[in-house]
């Protein structure tokens, strides 16, 4: 067991304190009398084990939600794990044109980066033992999600995903270098980029050849994928009435320069004008040659606070009941 905020454990120190000070002040007088003679023969009687057990009941309910404020989790840290030698980054386009609406998933119209999300997604489910990275870029590059095993953590990082969220433009050399930047360092057998995009490298400062040439110095293969229908795409707008409408774009995916990365550093270049291309993508990934490595694995821990705000509460809840029924005290 661990503590998520554990600082809040040294408000316990001022427990005793607190209790020690109430103590010394003692109670309030019932009532006044001008002379203890008055009282003379009730001074003998013993006070009731009620009156201390109520504050202590206090003090532990006060106790118990100071425990609970540190955040209390369980979980079972980590753990060594078997994994595949392929370390994978995916460079996914999340520029304005990824809004046309050219691919079908389930009989309804989707736009290109609903159907990368989706082949994506069942990707990650089937390579259960690679490590996979995610890089999300437009206009500039950003890592969504650093190599990991963690796999519910990367669909997570994944849906969160959406157009608009990074200034608008192609920045293909930027996202590659991104992605070379997370497997630089790393030790494994093979390591690959899957480079998603439907246009042409037209921000950033790296130029993408160049970035392809690292690739290759590197020893990274880089899988580039042309994502979009050949022609013309339909492209969603909302017109004046608040109707939702198509307006036809042509497509301009650079298809030469994704095709001379891939040959520089001896990966593929694919034209995904269809889900089942994406598919194909990555089962030749599949059938790559795979080396066995140790790696840890960082698991999520649990908060189990409630289980100290619920007796705190029982115990308050008693205190008061007891204290104003079968302990009841005068004012």
């Amino acid at each position: 067991m661990t503590f998520a905020q554990p600082y809040f454990l040294l408000l316990l120190l001022l427990v005793p304190l607190l209790a020690w000070l109430k103590g010394k002040h003692g109670h309030e007088p019932a009532f006044l009398y001008s002379s203890v003679q008055l009282v003379k023969g009730i001074t003998t009687i013993t006070r009731s084990q009620a009156g201390k057990l109520l504050p202590k009941m206090r003090w532990l309910a006060l106790s118990l939600f100071i425990i609970a404020l540190a955040r209390p989790q369980f979980g079972e840290g980590h753990a060594k794990l078997t994994a595949s030698g392929i370390d994978i980054v995916v460079a996914l386009d999340l520029s304005g044109s990824m809004a046309s609406e050219d691919f079908e998933l389930k009989g309804q119209r989707v736009n290109r980066l609903d159907i990368a999300k989706e082949v994506l997604e069942k990707f990650i489910e089937s390579r259960v033992s690679d490590r996979i990275g995610l890089v999300a870029f437009a206009g500039r590059a950003y890592i969504a999600a650093p190599l990991t095993l963690d796999h519910d953590f990367l669909r997570q990082n994944l849906e969160r995903l959406r157009l608009g969220t990074i200034e608008d433009s192609t920045a293909i050399g930027s996202a590659l270098s991104a992605a070379l930047n997370r497997l630089r360092d790393i030790p494994a057998k093979s390591k690959i980029v899957i480079l998603m995009t439907d246009g042409q490298n037209n921000a950033g400062q790296v130029p993408p050849l160049t970035a392809a040439d690292a690739a290759q110095a590197l020893g990274v293969r880089v899988y580039t994928i042309g994502v979009g229908t050949r022609g013309t795409a339909p492209y969603p707008q909302i017109d004046m009435f608040g109707r939702k409408v198509y307006i036809p774009v042509q497509v301009d995916i650079d298809e030469d320069t994704l095709r001379q990365i891939a040959q520089r550093t001896g990966g593929k270049y694919y034209r995904a004008d269809n889900a089942g291309t994406l598919h194909a993508i990555y089962n030749e990934i599949g059938r790559m040659e795979k080396t066995e490595v140790a790696v840890n694995k960082y698991l999520n821990y649990r908060d189990v606070f409630e289980w100290l705000v619920l007796p705190g509460m029982v115990l308050l809840l008693l205190e008061i009941i007891f204290s104003h029924t079968v302990w009841r005290k005068l004012p």
